[in-house]
C-alpha cells in the first residue's frame, strides 16, 4: 500500500505533463498499427509484390532509427521538447492524409519515411521526459501509452494531433516555476536542473563523446549494448509479427479466410494493451528484471508452441494473444531496469530506443525476404531463433549487471526540476 500510495502521489504531482507525454503516443501508435492490417490493400494500391512492400517497412523503420538517434537534440529545454512532439504529431496526421493518394510504392516508402522520423522523435523525447520525471518509478508510467493508441486505431477511431491544447499549459507552468528560482550565477552548477545540460540523455552521437564516459568500466558499455540487443530482438519480433501474421495466416497450410485473418493483428495489439494494463500494478511489486525474464521466456515458449502446432488455427489465435501479453511490457521494463542499473548516468534511453528501432527495421525486412523465398513456415522459425537470441542477450545483461560496480543513490541535482525538496519525490 505504501508503494502504491507513493506512486499515486507522484502521478498527482505530475499529472498534467504525464498526460501530455502519454497523449503524443497516440500518433506513434497510429503508425505502428497501420501497416500490418492494410498490407495487402497497400500492395493492390501500389501494384507491388511482398518484397517490394517490405521496403516500405524498411524505410519507415530506418527513419524511425534516425529520428530516435537525433531525438535527444530536442530535449535540451522543455520548450524544444514540446515543439518537437507537437510537430511530429502534426506530421503524422498529414502523412495519413496523403497515403490514400500514393499509387507508387516508392512514393509510399518516402511518405512512410517521413512518418518514421516523426515516430523516432516522439519515442525518444517522450520516453526521456517520463524517465526524467519518475526515474526509479518510471516502469509504471512507461507501460500504458502505445498499445492503447494502437487498440483505438484498430477500433477505427481517427486520431489527430494530441498535444496541441496541452502544450501552452505545460509551458506556462514551466515558466512560472522558473520565475520562482533565485537569480542565476555564472557558475553552471548553480543553474536549475532543468536548465543544466542533462548528462544522462543526450543524442546518440554526443552521448558516445561525453567526457564522463572516459574511464568508465567495460560493464558500463556492455550493459548499454546487451540491453539494446535484447530490445533489438523483442521490438523486432513485435514489428515482424504484427506486419506478417496476416500474410502468414492466409497462406498454406492454414489458408485462413481474409476476414478472419484480419482479426489477428487486432488480437495481437489488443493483448499488448491488456498486458500493459496488467503490468501497471504488477510493475509496482515485481522488479523490472524479473518482468523482462518472464517476458522473454514466455516469447520463446509461445513461438515453440506455434511451431509445433503450426497446422492448427486455434493455436494460432491463442499464440497470438499469448505473444502480445509477453511482448507488451518488455520495452518499458527493460528501459526502467537499465536506467536503474546505471543510476540514470548513462545514455540508456537513447541507446535502447535506437536499438529497438534498428530491430524493427532489420527484422521486418529480413523476415519479408525469407517469407517470400522459403514459404510461410519460415515465419515461425524466425520467431523461435529471434526469441532464443533475445534470451541469450538477456543472460549476458544479467552477467554484466553483476560485474558492474555499485553506484550511490540518485543525487539531488539529478532529480527533476522542482522536485528536490518535494514530498512527492521521497524514495
Amino acid at each position: 500500500m505504501g508503494c502504491d500510495g507513493r506512486v499515486l502521489g507522484l502521478l498527482r504531482c505530475n499529472l498534467q505533463p504525464t498526460l501530455t507525454y502519454w497523449s503524443v503516443f497516440f500518433s506513434f501508435g497510429l503508425c505502428i498499427g497501420f501497416l500490418g492490417p492494410t498490407l495487402l490493400d497497400l500492395r493492390c494500391q501500389t501494384h507491388s509484390s511482398l518484397p517490394q512492400i517490405s521496403w516500405v517497412f524498411f524505410s519507415q523503420q530506418l527513419c524511425l532509427l534516425l529520428g530516435s538517434a537525433l531525438g535527444g537534440v530536442f530535449k535540451r529545454t522543455l520548450a524544444q521538447s514540446l515543439w518537437a512532439l507537437f510537430t511530429s504529431s502534426l506530421a503524422i496526421s498529414l502523412v495519413f492524409a496523403v497515403i490514400p493518394l500514393c499509387r507508387d510504392v516508392k512514393v509510399l516508402a518516402l511518405v512512410m519515411a517521413l512518418a518514421g522520423l516523426a515516430m523516432g522523435c516522439i519515442d525518444t523525447v517522450a520516453n526521456m521526459q517520463l524517465v526524467r520525471i519518475y526515474q526509479k518509478d518510471s516502469a509504471v508510467f512507461l507501460q500504458l501509452p502505445v498499445p492503447v493508441a494502437v487498440l483505438l486505431l484498430l477500433s477505427k477511431e481517427r486520431l489527430l494531433t494530441c498535444c496541441i491544447q496541452r502544450s501552452p499549459l505545460l509551458l506556462s507552468a514551466d515558466e512560472l516555476a522558473l520565475e520562482t528560482q533565485p537569480p542565476q550565477r555564472e557558475d553552471p552548477s548553480s543553474l536549475p536542473a532543468k536548465l543544466q545540460p542533462d548528462p544522462g540523455h543526450e543524442n546518440l552521437f554526443s552521448c558516445c563523446q561525453r567526457k564522463n564516459c572516459r574511464g568508465a568500466p567495460y560493464s558500463f558499455f556492455a550493459i548499454h549494448i546487451t540491453a539494446a540487443l535484447v530490445l533489438f530482438m523483442t521490438d523486432g519480433m513485435t514489428g515482424m509479427y504484427s506486419a506478417f501474421v496476416y500474410s502468414y495466416a492466409v497462406e498454406k497450410p492454414l489458408s485462413v479466410g481474409h476476414k478472419v485473418a484480419g482479426y489477428l493483428p487486432s488480437l495481437f495489439w489488443g493483448f499488448i494493451t491488456l498486458g500493459r494494463l496488467f503490468s501497471i500494478p504488477i510493475s509496482s511489486r515485481v522488479k523490472p528484471a524479473t518482468m523482462v525474464l518472464i517476458n522473454v521466456v514466455g516469447v520463446v515458449g509461445t513461438f515453440l508452441v506455434l511451431l509445433i502446432f503450426s497446422y492448427n488455427v486455434i493455436f494460432l489465435f491463442v499464440g497470438t494473444a499469448s505473444l502480445g501479453l509477453f511482448l507488451s511490457s518488455t520495452f518499458p521494463s527493460m528501459l526502467a531496469y537499465t536506467e536503474d542499473i546505471l543510476q540514470y548516468k548513462g545514455c540508456a534511453t537513447t541507446v535502447l530506443v535506437t536499438g529497438a528501432a534498428i530491430g524493427e527495421m532489420v527484422l521486418q525486412l529480413l523476415v519479408g525476404s525469407i517469407f517470400q523465398a522459403q514459404g510461410s513456415y519460415s515465419f515461425l522459425v524466425c520467431g523461435v531463433i529471434f526469441g532464443c537470441l533475445a534470451f541469450a542477450f538477456y543472460i549476458l545483461l544479467l552477467f554484466f549487471h553483476r560485474m558492474h560496480p555499485g553506484l550511490s543513490s540518485v543525487p539531488t541535482q539529478d532529480k527533476p526540476f522542482g522536485m528536490e525538496n518535494s514530498e512527492c519525490y521521497q524514495r
